[in-house]
């Protein structure tokens, strides 16, 4: 249907260019440089008590001016309100309306954005992400559900440019909750690192778990003060390097990182197990021991709340692990502020197969009981592809945070920093600009990995978890309780301790979802 509603529509918005064109009296302006012959749009003149419209020619009525509040996680910006007021006078001329933000800071938005949901607060969008859990607020009832006539009818703009395969991806149970990211990211972790102390101690390249753990332990014998790996803060039930050294290093997906469970991506079948009950598993935590007895991570690793990307910038830790894009966006900070660290990116995985996100890695939500969704499917659909205003969302003000060079790139100032670190990621589109300090060895891997990019059958799987959401609730607190202090090296028997662990995720009910969810990949796999 959505391809059919965007084919209807693109003839229409031609037709209406042509025939306004011929009358003389408009502008034609193109908001997608990259979509420029089907994105059109016709600017007409109109009396000066006439209704605001969303300026695509739609007619709706927008005279009633309307307030509405985001939820983004990540810190306030340093200069939030002015990049939001120049944001709002564009908004207010576009659609009548204004954008408030409120930010989860990310010492804790785990536990507060789940919460902004089930206490049914006054607010109209949300940042909604597959790693925020999406699905599990989707089938909640948190979000509204979003249909094709609505967004045939505010979001014209959205419905041009994203593929199919996106709305597809974001949909749960057949039904769409989100208007999902339009620009394909890879999701992979890396590990960044302190090249200088590599060099100081003569250490050979760190391509693979064992040279990584080589430099961990090299740096907690000899670099008073400096903390070799600072995990991620977070609601996390896994150890911060499985994405590494279990998912990436074994190949296998390991769906979302709130239950134990993982299928092989070679596997055509989908047969799911339990991570806790393999081999590869066991054998990690020999390593992860070895690590946690030789100091490589802080004693309370489990519950620090420091800003491990602040730590790194600091000096005070030697490692940390993200995605290629956010790690490389913070070797760009480091160079811009003229930082007294080497640095460099590690992929200790360098063969394995490597994914890359789906469109649920970022979006935005419409809150379900939100008093303006229609106004706020209008905001959307200009900030993720006006120019102008998509500009101003994800990289601030125009000679203030960034120096636009030429159409897909920008060059950061000295105040760029105080507009970042925020979820402003779900307008992600076609008109997204590069920063051209971005280091090379970043876009080099990214551009190797493409080549490595490994599609498999479940790729878009939705797991509908609503028959057994409280069996996943206690196997969640099983994994905190029980697996996490293992991976962080906290257990001194190791055996012993994954047998115990083993044993209360089966009296959690681990044996229903696993077969709730095997019968939906069985489902899902027979329909392809």
């Amino acid at each position: 249907m959505l391809k059919k509603s965007r084919l209807l529509l693109l003839t229409f918005v031609m037709m209406m260019v042509a025939v306004l064109s011929a009358c003389g009296g408009n502008n034609a302006n193109t908001n997608n440089a990259q979509a420029t012959e089907n994105n059109q749009t016709a600017e007409t003149t109109e009396p000066a008590n006439a209704p605001a419209d969303s300026g695509n020619g739609s007619g709706i009525d927008t005279s009633e001016e309307v307030k509405l509040k985001m939820i983004f996680v990540g810190p306030k910006p340093a200069d939030y309100d002015a990049v939001f007021a120049e944001l709002n006078k564009k908004l207010k001329e576009k659609v009548n309306a204004t954008l408030e933000g409120e930010f989860l800071d990310w010492s804790d938005w785990a536990q507060k954005y789940p919460l902004k949901l089930a206490a049914d607060e006054d607010f109209d969008l949300i940042y909604s992400a597959n790693w925020a859990g999406y699905n599990d607020q989707s089938l909640k009832g948190g979000f509204l559900e979003i249909t094709e006539d609505m967004i045939s009818t505010y979001m014209p703009q959205t419905l041009a440019a994203m593929p199919q395969v996106s709305w597809d991806q974001a949909k749960v149970n057949g039904k769409l909750y989100m208007v999902p990211q339009n620009r394909g990211e890879s999701v992979e972790k890396l590990i960044l690192y302190r090249e200088d102390l590599r060099k100081k101690y003569n250490l050979p390249a760190i391509d693979s778990p064992e040279a990584y753990a080589n430099y961990l332990k090299t740096i907690a014998a000899n670099e008073k003060g400096v903390t070799p790996f600072t995990p991620e803060t977070g609601d996390w039930k896994y150890h911060n390097l499985d994405r590494i050294l279990l998912k990436q290093e074994n190949e296998w997906n390991m769906f979302d990182l709130d239950m134990p469970f993982a299928f092989k991506l070679s596997d055509a079948t989908g047969k799911v197990f339990n991570v806790y009950e393999t081999e590869e598993f066991k054998n990690l935590l020999t390593y992860y021991k070895d690590l946690a007895d030789n100091n490589a991570w802080p004693k309370n690793a489990l519950n620090s709340k420091d800003d491990h990307q602040a730590e790194f910038k600091s000096g005070r830790t030697a490692s940390i692990t993200h995605n290629n894009g956010t790690l490389g966006s913070l070797i760009t900070q480091l160079q811009q502020e003229n930082s007294p660290y080497e640095v460099a990116l590690a992929d200790i995985n360098p063969d394995k197969a490597k994914s890359i996100a789906i469109s649920t890695q970022n979006g935005t939500s419409i809150h379900a009981t939100s008093k303006h969704p229609e106004r706020a499917l209008m905001v959307l659909d200009l900030l993720q592809n006006d120019k102008e205003l998509h500009d101003l969302i994800m990289y601030g003000i125009q000679g203030v945070h960034y120096e636009p060079v030429g159409d897909n790139l920008y060059k950061s100032t000295d105040k760029n920093s105080n507009y970042t670190g925020f979820s402003n990621w779900s307008f992600n589109s076609p008109l997204n600009r590069d920063n051209e300090a971005f280091p090379k060895e970043a876009s080099d891997l990214v551009a190797k990995w493409e080549k490595q990019v490994y599609h498999y059958p479940l790729e878009t799987f939705v797991f509908d978890n609503s028959k057994v959401k409280s069996e996943i609730a206690n196997l969640g607190n099983v994994m905190v309780r029980y697996a996490l202090p293992l991976e962080y090296g906290v257990v001194k028997d190791i055996d012993k301790g994954l047998a115990e662990l083993n044993k209360q995720l089966k009296a959690a009910g681990l044996e229903k979802v696993q077969q709730e969810l095997q019968a939906q990949i069985d489902a899902f796999l027979a329909k392809q």
